[in-house]
């Protein structure tokens, strides 16, 4: 064993634990607590799961959210950890340092080196889940940059076409702004705009289950794939990507892709390639592994 990560999502914080070829040899899943003082025990339980497995191994951690360097201090829509010194207390309750690797930027990561984006450059990580956000990788490396914040595409304004076209609601983030794309586009967005459209409290399994039946849900998943092709175009004119990767809970939608790819061809330019649509092979949980080569580069692995 050489390397672990974990993932820290809004519902989910799940270990893996790897071996020399970047096996899974162990893995823990646990649910996301809601208050901040049972998310660092809970997480500390987690990094003393790991070392019982593999003492002294490389840890990195995956997370929602994003750590202001100056400060310290998390910034996250979906964990209750905004405002509070997470990778310090997570170091103080551990008693040793991990690697910490915003989620989305370590799906990137691991997508690209190990999983869909393979040989793919650039290519764009992108999550579909409790939350929305990405990265993008040249050549098997992300782009980092002064805040750590590119990639957090969830908090790109929604498109002003369709909102206006379909009278659709303007609803604040957890962020703090107003309009993000996360707000109509991740899990609960697409929930809520089926609340907006039809009225009804809809998951987005029962959503996805009823788009080819109800024509009421069939327009409610039509503005949802034009809301998020427009973001898709967005990422393509900005990075011309060679590959997007999507993962997430949303990106398991069964035909989501058929439905996909003829929208951003027609969103792009005429007559212009659109970049391959692809699923993250590491299932949702793919950013464990990202973490756990960030952390396995740090020690002097390349």
């Amino acid at each position: 064993m050489i390397a672990a990560g974990i993932d820290l999502g809004g519902t989910k914080i799940e270990a893996q634990v790897f071996d020399a070829d970047w096996q899974v040899v162990a893995r823990r899943r646990v649910d996301t607590p809601r208050v901040y003082a049972d998310l660092v025990s809970e997480m500390a339980k987690i990094v003393a799961w790991v070392q019982g497995q593999a003492p002294g191994i490389a840890i990195g951690v995956a997370s929602a959210g994003l750590i202001n360097a100056a400060t310290g201090l998390a910034l996250t829509a979906n964990l209750p950890a905004t405002g509070r010194p997470f990778v310090a207390d997570l170091t103080a309750a551990t008693g040793r340092p991990v690697r910490f690797v915003n989620d989305c930027r370590a799906l990137t990561l691991s997508e690209a080196i190990f999983g869909a984006a393979r040989g793919q450059s650039p290519a764009i990580g992108l999550i579909l889940g409790t939350g929305l956000g990405g990265g993008v990788a040249i050549e098997g490396r992300l782009i980092t940059g002064l805040s750590g914040a590119g990639g957090e595409f969830g908090h790109f304004p929604l498109s002003a076409v369709p909102v206006a076209r379909h009278n659709l609601p303007i609803l604040p983030c957890g962020c703090g702004r107003i309009g993000c794309t996360e707000t109509l586009i991740a899990g609960p967005g697409l929930t809520r705009l089926a609340k907006a459209r039809t009225g009804r409290d809809l998951t987005p399994p029962e959503i996805a289950a009823r788009r080819r039946i109800e024509p009421d849900i069939a327009e409610t998943w039509a503005i949802w794939l034009e809301l998020l092709t427009d973001l898709l175009i967005t990422l393509t004119m900005t990075v011309d990507p060679a590959c997007i990767v999507l993962g997430g809970g949303l990106s398991r939608i069964d035909g989501l892709l058929d439905d996909l790819r003829p929208a951003l061809a027609k969103a792009q330019l005429p007559a212009f390639p659109v970049p391959e649509l692809r699923l993250a092979e590491g299932g949702d949980a793919s950013g464990a592994r990202g973490a756990a080569w960030a952390a396995w580069r740090d020690q002097d692995h390349g």
